[in-house]
């Protein structure tokens, strides 16, 4: 037999030939998360994105909307003020938001966020600028004092419009398309799981036995008390 000695010994041998067999092993566990390699890996431009119509329209709307308010911002003097300040809210308003879309759209941030209808998103975003920007420059057209500044603002902010404009047209159409889709892939759906049902006859079966089974206990249902004790019975 081997003394308590030995047996310490030959544990500690072990121990260490399992670390070393361990250590030198390839498969190892990596400390890495995959979530964190896949965030990393989805951070990446859309090229096609930008060089598609609404890739272009969206980085002509971010320029147009921040050379206006940069227009606008070298104005040091106004009476009345208030077309320029809503000519100002409207611009500042419409860089933000639209570079925002954009942002989530060339990095294609907005697959991670299935649960918001995006292109519904755009439309409104769209349409409300094009709305706003066209009254905010109808407004500080009429109000202006002819300085070279209101001028140029009033020029962006009507080139801004026409380019919103164009937007909402195309994100109508994408709306649209997206609706379609959506009812097809529901009817799609539905016809598959009732194809389903149809071609697993044990289904059928259990409805039809469960359906004659209660058909025949409502028949068997006691109405007297004889009648409940013969139903006990039997």
């Amino acid at each position: 037999m081997r003394s308590g000695e030995e047996l310490d010994g030959f544990e500690g041998e072990a121990s260490s030939t399992s670390m070393i067999s361990g250590a030198s092993s390839p498969y190892q566990p990596t400390t890495e998360p995959v979530s964190q390699r896949r965030g990393l890996t989805g951070l990446r431009c859309d090229p096609d994105y930008l060089r598609g119509a609404l890739g272009r329209l969206k980085v002509a709307q971010v320029v147009l909307a921040l050379i206006a308010f940069i227009c606008i911002e070298t104005i040091m003097k106004c009476s009345p003020c208030e077309g320029l300040y809503f000519f100002e809210f409207v611009s500042c308003s419409a860089f933000v938001v639209t570079g925002v879309l954009l942002i989530m759209f060339s990095l294609n941030l907005h697959m991670r966020i299935p649960q918001i209808n995006w292109n519904l998103t755009d439309l409104v975003n769209t349409g409300l600028s094009t709305f706003f920007f066209f009254i905010a420059s109808i407004v500080l057209a009429a109000l202006n004092h002819r300085t070279g500044a209101e001028i140029s603002a009033v020029i962006f902010g009507f080139l801004a419009t026409a380019a919103y404009a164009v937007n909402t047209f195309l994100a109508v159409q994408k709306w649209r398309v997206s609706v379609r889709q959506q009812s097809t892939n529901d009817y799609i759906r539905a016809r598959t799981e009732s194809r389903d049902v149809d071609s697993r006859p044990e289904i059928q079966r259990l409805d039809t036995f469960s359906y004659s089974a209660s058909r025949t206990v409502r028949k068997k249902s006691p109405t007297s008390p004889l009648s409940l004790n013969h139903w006990q019975l039997a």
